[in-house]
């Protein structure tokens, strides 16, 4: 019999390791999983009965023998009834790019990505993770991927991180429940779907999810763009450093969607706040640039 503390050592690695959630009856290997083979739908495509070019055609089945007449139900599957395989990074990039390119309002760019299967991420999360606030305000705040308390309610930065994020927007005059979009802030991530474990995700997962809030930003349309994190920053403005060196700058966001260049404040991710409590001396100054940023656009008006 195994003892208790064995028990609880073993959950506490799974828990160390990021298995904290049970999500399907049997394990899933996906070291297994290949991407969708192209030859599979060049054979779907095929006429029935098309030999390909240089290819054997297949010997006739030889007469069946008296009495050996094959059972009742025991017919061969047919052709194509498997599962498809889930998409490969080429594929999935290239899908989510013209789904995203087709949706003109939120509500379809939202049920674009509910119905987007390029991201094994959603198959592991409890909700898609879409945004929250005023879509009309002049703020706009894009983080990284949902955490456990996001994922549970459906909404971003609603654990500890987003209650510190709430008391920063309310420093200067910002709030995402308010009703005039000069106050309001739309609040969204790179990533929709939680990784297991609140782990960083990965390259491959956030480039299948970054035409999708690319997109986002075009269809909002903001005044001012906000990075929160690395992981938005980096993806968003395509650069190569590190938060801690972006942090505090001033850059343009430019996308085919915008009549114009967005001002970009790429900023320290309330989660690292947290986690380094010194660091709000940086995240005080980033939020006091914001700010004369939106009285210059006040000013100017």
């Amino acid at each position: 019999m195994i003892e208790l503390g064995q028990s609880v050592a073993a959950l506490r690695f799974l828990a160390e390791i990021g298995a904290d959630e049970a999500v399907n009856d049997q394990p899933t290997d996906w070291t297994a999983i290949a991407s969708r083979s192209r030859a599979a739908a060049a054979e779907t495509a095929r006429p029935s009965g098309a030999v390909p070019s240089g290819a054997v055609p297949p010997r006739a089945p030889a007469p069946a023998r008296p009495g050996s007449a094959r059972p009742a139900g025991s017919a061969p599957a047919a052709a194509g009834s498997a599962p498809p395989p889930p998409l490969g990074a080429a594929e999935s990039s290239q899908t989510a790019r013209a789904a995203a390119a087709a949706a003109t309002s939120l509500p379809e760019l939202k049920a674009a990505l509910a119905a987007f299967e390029g991201c094994a991420l959603r198959h592991t999360a409890t909700n898609l993770v879409f945004a929250a606030g005023d879509p009309s305000a002049r703020v706009m705040l894009v983080g990284e991927a949902p955490g456990e308390q996001e994922d549970r309610q459906g909404l971003p930065f609603v654990g500890p991180a987003g209650l510190l994020l709430d008391r920063m927007l309310a420093a200067i005059g910002l709030d995402r429940t308010a009703d005039t979009p000069d106050r309001a802030a739309y609040i969204t991530n790179v990533v929709n779907w939680r990784p297991p474990g609140n782990r960083s995700p990965t390259d491959g997962e956030v480039a299948a999810c970054l035409p999708f809030v690319q997109r986002h930003i075009e269809l909002v349309n903001p005044a001012v763009l906000v990075l929160l994190g690395g992981i938005s920053a980096k993806s968003l403005l395509q650069r190569t450093e590190g938060i801690t060196r972006l942090r505090g700058r001033w850059f343009e966001y430019a996308s085919p969607g915008l009549s114009r260049p967005l001002p970009a404040l790429p900023m320290l991710h309330p989660a690292y706040l947290l986690r380094n409590p010194a660091a709000k001396r940086e995240a005080w100054k980033d939020l006091l640039a914001l700010q004369e940023r939106l009285e210059a656009l006040d000013a100017g008006r």
